[in-house]
């Protein structure tokens, strides 16, 4: 049994760091562009940005449609997200420890 469990849980706790990355790379980059930093008339910088955005957008979006308060431009959804994938990476990590 556990020659199945811990490989599977490794595997989901790098696709859980892979998706906290994902979003934190998602976040700066919007923010690189409201600041006119990044232009996205690059073709090679539109493709990342688009990429990157559509990833994150599938995590997001559940959050996005629960949230009760909108907060105008400040979007709260990275934030809950990235909290509850370091929740279910450190429950991971207890049930590693465990094996």
């Amino acid at each position: 049994m556990d020659i199945v469990v811990v490989p599977l849980l490794l595997l989901l706790k790098a696709v859980i760091g892979l998706a906290i990355i994902v979003v934190i790379a998602d976040v700066m980059l919007s923010w690189l562009v409201a600041a006119n930093v990044l232009n996205t008339n690059n073709q090679f910088v539109y493709l990342i940005i688009d990429t990157l955005s559509r990833i994150s957008s599938f995590m997001l979006d559940p959050i996005r449609k629960r949230m009760p308060i909108n907060m105008g431009m400040l979007d709260l959804s990275p934030v809950i997200l990235i909290l509850a994938l370091s929740l279910l990476e450190n429950v991971i990590n207890r049930v590693l420890m465990r094996f």
